[in-house]
């Protein structure tokens, strides 16, 4: 029997991660794998010849100005004076990889986060992406894509990374609501977001997408309707509507917000179920976690066809392996192991000055790592798991299956013949089942290092 909406939100509005990775980073402990450890890794995965082709992830944690409700490494910086340096460190980074791995597979996505990657100038970009993309070998379905501030972002900018081959454009858009966006510091018209888009449309770009955010504080259900419909008159390729992840022990700038501003519980779950309701209503596909996607793009298909990724730059329609991590605090990924660089720019930048990897802390999977890895992969992207023989041969597999009849009986879940389905309640609680998984999940502490799961 299907309980009320409100019981299920008051027994699993827990902190929990969001598992873009297994086991989640506060499980690695802050010992780093050995330079050789991780290159051997690599080559190994490279051997395997198991993915569609690897990955690059570039982190450009400069921000002009801080946004209250931001969760991310960034760096506030009023001027460009570290720009080349940081460039110079990202290349020199790049270079280490390449003088250490014989044999490159083909190059099939590209990404640049942050912070605000379009801080860079354009011509900055340019001199970043060009020495990066020499010698190697691009897959026919590369894809390359980029975050952008629409405040800081130009034409230009997007003109330019569209000629070094992007084709993929995401806008942190967040809400348009006025009072919403002077509670959070990031207050943007949108016209700003209306011209990039169109503009990006103009040129080429082939997927847009926009973010938006439900629980931030101020918000209610009349500011998301106003900003979907909005948005609506754009119809983005993608929109990732995520949950606002409220973690002022981490970031401190959050402590600003009074707890009452902040919907919790049933009430920002009412955010994202009118939202998802409005963009189900103008064709979106729902797809994974807080992600939606039009039918003809890429990540649709993806979904259909059961192809859907999951990693640290969220959904992808392709198997990406390796995941290289250029910048500070970035992570790369293997597939049998994690590694992070050192999250301090200037420790980052003097280690690669020093001929150093700046490697920070990471993790080694065992071979139960990474049977729980891909159950947990395909319960992110498929919303169901299939019990196969190696998970079964696990000696917790017992024990977590006894969890899987209580998710049952509250109607979260169906069995079926060798696993089972998430029931429409309880997609929206994907990241408790998948807790139930994590063997290596952190216990209880005093501080605790998740967002809530609702």
């Amino acid at each position: 029997m299907q309980k009320p909406f409100h019981d299920l939100f008051q027994k699993y509005d827990v902190p929990g991660p969001r598992y873009t990775s297994y086991p989640t980073v506060p499980s690695w402990g802050n010992d780093p794998l050995e330079q050789n450890q991780w290159f051997q890794s690599l080559e190994t995965s490279i051997e395997q010849k198991n993915s569609d082709g690897f990955g690059i992830y570039i982190h450009i944690p400069f921000c002009q100005k801080l946004c209250l409700y931001c969760g991310c490494h960034k760096i506030i910086r009023k001027n460009d004076s570290w720009n080349k340096r940081y460039i110079e460190a990202l290349l020199s980074e790049w270079k280490m990889y390449k003088s250490q791995i014989s044999h490159w597979p083909e190059l099939i996505e590209l990404h640049l986060g942050g912070g605000t990657p379009t801080f860079f100038s354009p011509e900055e970009l340019k001199s970043l992406i060009l020495p990066i993309l020499e010698e190697i070998s691009l897959s026919k379905n590369f894809d390359f894509s980029f975050e952008a501030d629409p405040r800081v972002t130009s034409q230009e900018h997007l003109q330019v990374l569209f000629d070094l081959g992007f084709r993929r454009l995401s806008l942190g858009v967040q809400d348009f609501d006025p009072l919403v966006q002077k509670t959070i510091s990031r207050e943007q018209s949108f016209d700003q977001v209306r011209e990039l888009t169109e503009f990006a449309r103009k040129i080429g770009y082939k997927s847009i997408n926009h973010d938006l955010i439900y629980g931030l504080p101020k918000q209610t259900p009349k500011s998301i309707q106003s900003t979907i419909q909005q948005i609506r008159q754009l119809k983005p390729d993608r929109i990732a509507f995520y949950s606002y992840a409220y973690v002022p022990q981490v970031a401190k700038q959050q402590r600003v917000f009074k707890l009452e501003d902040i919907p919790q519980g049933g009430d920002k779950r009412q955010l994202f179920e009118l939202g998802r309701e409005l963009l189900l209503a103008e064709g979106y596909d729902e797809l994974g976690m807080d992600h939606f996607s039009l039918p003809t793009d890429d990540l649709s298909k993806a979904h259909r066809e059961k192809t859907l990724h999951r990693n640290f730059m969220g959904y992808v329609p392709y198997h990406v392996n390796p995941l290289i991590g250029l910048g500070a605090s970035s992570i790369g990924d293997s597939g049998s192991a994690y590694s992070q660089n050192e999250k301090d720019i200037k420790t980052y930048m003097d280690k690669i000055e020093s001929k150093e990897l700046p490697l920070f802390r990471g993790y080694q999977l065992s071979q139960k790592d990474r049977i729980i890895k891909e159950r947990i992969l395909e319960l992110m992207t498929q919303f169901q798991l299939t019990y196969e023989d190696e998970f079964k041969n696990i000696e917790e597999f017992d024990s977590i299956k006894k969890n899987f009849k209580n998710f049952s009986e509250d109607g979260l879940l169906e069995f079926t013949e060798n696993g089972f389905e998430l029931t429409d309640i309880g997609k929206c609680f994907a990241r408790n089942v998948a807790m139930s998984l994590d063997i290596r999940l952190p216990k209880k502490t005093s501080t605790p290092v998740f967002s809530r799961s609702i």
